[in-house]
């Protein structure tokens, strides 16, 4: 597992985050005990899958699987702090919200930030070996 900082645009709202990338191995690990998939976000650099998962020990990490575009298969897994994840999630939410309401989807909204979010972290850590 390795650690990395993202930074994000003064205009994201956002502080520095610190990210790890697992492992196969790790990612295995980690959802021992079990896993819940809370919610899949696809964007133009493909999709992501949100969920939390509790290893042998009771450990509870909150993830992210990262699918490029046209792939069946993951290529990267990001976990990071619970504050954090829960930022993702209150995003995702409240996109949701705003779509039952119907605003319209050309604006920038919640889930386009989540997607901009999840661009930077993949974009900071795609030179970063697991």
């Amino acid at each position: 597992m390795n650690t990395f900082i993202v930074s994000f645009h003064q205009e994201d709202n956002i502080d520095s985050m610190q990210v790890q990338k697992l492992t196969s191995s790790e990612f295995i690990e980690a959802r021992t005990r079990g896993f819940r998939r809370l919610f899949e976000l696809d964007t133009n650099v493909g999709s992501f899958v949100f969920f939390d998962a509790e290893n042998e020990g009771g450990d509870l990490s909150h993830l992210v699987l990262h699918y490029p575009e046209e792939s069946k298969d993951p290529s990267d897994c990001y976990s990071f702090s619970r504050n954090d994840f829960y930022e993702f999630m209150a995003l995702y939410l409240q996109g949701l919200e705003e779509e039952e309401e119907g605003e319209e989807e050309e604006v920038y909204g919640p889930i386009h930030h989540l997607a901009h979010l999840m661009f930077h972290i993949v974009d900071e850590g795609k030179n970063i070996e697991p």
